[in-house]
């Protein structure tokens, strides 16, 4: 399995997200493309933005795979979402001044931050942007629903299939899988932390899901052998996702 090519720029993948959940017409994607943007490369298992930060920019995803997630007091880490490329984690400091969670890098990264006064400053010119934006973080929360559901009352192997086929599609979505494959770099430990599941548990259910014959899970990187099956198995149903249209070959 081979990884798509990405020659996008970082303004590319914040149009390809919200494509991905609106259209966006030429005068909405020029004024996109004037957000003053900072590019940087992080390293994995990175701090992006901590619990307690004040953070005066928000952080655009361009490359690679973030996570959110709080410590309880013994070190514990618990993951509320996985997020990919177009995606911007921390959207919430805009309003929310001081940061309740943590966002850490799962892969090494690249990243662009735009200043919070600039996102305003285009939310008041472009006020459809600013509801592209809010509806952005209300897909977030239906998302953090679904695990909700899936951690208190889905079987081990039907949460991580449902995970599964959450992030596989959420990234056909912005044009990063090759038909039924696509990368997958997030490991065992950390599926266990997203969803309350020992590293052996995980370990199991992935092998009940390859023994199946719905999946092929290696080197970071998933191929989905029957998509389908893996629905079945997962109880997915991507109305949550509130994609503007689910890709045709993964319907």
């Amino acid at each position: 399995m081979t990884a798509p090519v990405d020659q996008r720029t970082e303004h590319d993948a914040l149009i390809r997200k919200l494509r991905s959940i609106s259209p966006l017409s030429d005068d909405e994607v020029q004024a996109l493309r004037r957000l003053p943007l900072a590019g940087a490369q992080i390293d994995a298992d990175k701090d992006i933005v901590r619990e307690g930060d004040r953070p005066s920019q928000c952080c655009i995803l361009v490359e690679g795979f973030v996570c959110r997630y709080k410590l309880t007091e013994d070190g514990r880490r618990q993951i509320f979402s996985f997020h990919t490329p177009g995606d911007i984690p921390d959207l919430q400091s805009l309003h929310l001044p001081v940061m309740d969670h943590s966002v850490k890098t799962l892969t090494p990264c690249k990243a662009a931050f735009v200043p919070h006064e600039a996102i305003a400053e285009l939310t008041r010119r472009c006020p459809r942007i600013g509801d592209l934006l809010w509806r952005d973080t209300l897909i977030d929360a239906a998302i953090f629903r679904e695990w909700m559901v899936g951690i208190g009352r889905r079987s081990a192997a039907t949460r991580i299939a449902h995970v599964l086929c959450e992030v596989f599609l959420r990234l056909k979505a912005v044009g990063l899988a090759n038909g039924f494959e696509c990368e997958f770099p997030i490991t065992q430990t950390e599926i266990g932390d997203a969803l309350g599941l020992s590293t052996v548990h995980v370990n199991r259910s992935l092998q009940e899901l390859r023994s199946s014959g719905l999946i092929d899970l290696r080197r970071g990187f998933l191929g989905i052998l029957d998509w389908q099956g893996l629905k079945k198995a997962g109880e997915f149903d991507s109305a949550y996702l509130h994609l503007n249209r689910e890709p045709s070959d993964a319907a």
